[in-house]
């Protein structure tokens, strides 16, 4: 019998991949996805797209969603306290496994492990380690459609955030920009996917920047984003 599993979906291009290697494994049947939420702006935390689209996107993959609420400021203990309880619950209704679609950054995976084996769960990332150019050609050959939510300045203007992720995206980047933003240089919100069972209906809102509140010693200390809004029109 295949494993129960979740998968960490924040609504964008690397957990949508990392869905889509997910099912196609016969060893695993996802059965939940998990998003983190900042519960004051009812938006999905750091890509800033609005709950009622993340909820859009589990109703047409067929999967429940469960989110973690967090309130607008927090300590990572505060973090870590509510994943785990989550990831406690989930674990109860059969979970034992977390997918996640990380790529290269060492530090993530070994935060994102050390806290699945507090859980008892343990980790699979589909991603790991593929080139971003190469993994965002074969996203826009498998169908998937997504839009740009948010770019960090550091590396990107606002001309970018609302562009359409495409092959012209791609051609764009400046130098130093990672193809998939692994680094945290833009988000994306995915309104079509293989496994969707209608596409998502949308429009823009405002282009928005924001600093990013954030202690001093981080790497997103200083760090300021654009955010493109979305509106359902469902």
């Amino acid at each position: 019998m295949p494993t129960q599993a979740l998968l960490s979906w924040s609504g964008g291009k690397d957990s949508a991949l990392a869905l889509h290697y997910a099912r196609r494994d016969p060893r695993f049947c996802v059965a939940h996805l998990l998003t983190s939420v900042n519960a004051h702006y009812g938006r999905v935390s750091m890509h800033g797209v609005r709950v009622a689209l993340l909820e859009a996107q589990a109703a047409r993959i067929g999967l429940p969603l469960t989110q973690i609420r967090l309130p607008e400021a927090l300590s990572m203990a505060e973090y870590d306290a509510a994943q785990q309880a989550t990831f406690a619950g989930l674990r109860a209704q059969g979970v034992a496994t977390a997918f996640y679609g990380d790529i290269f950054l060492e530090d993530l995976r070994a935060y994102r492990e050390q806290q699945l084996v507090r859980a008892g769960l343990r980790g699979e990332f589909p991603l790991w380690q593929r080139p971003g150019a190469e993994l965002l050609r074969e996203l826009l050959d498998l169908g998937f459609r997504a839009i740009i939510v948010c770019v960090n300045e550091r590396w990107l203007d606002a001309s970018f955030c609302g562009r359409l992720l495409d092959a012209d995206f791609l051609r764009d980047l400046p130098p130093g920009v990672d193809p998939c933003g692994e680094n945290g240089e833009y988000h994306s919100f995915v309104f079509d996917a293989p496994y969707f069972s209608a596409p998502i209906p949308f429009e823009k809102g405002e282009l928005v920047r924001r600093p990013y509140p954030t202690p001093a010693g981080s790497p997103l200390a200083g760090a300021a984003f654009w955010y493109q809004d979305l509106l359902s029109i469902e």
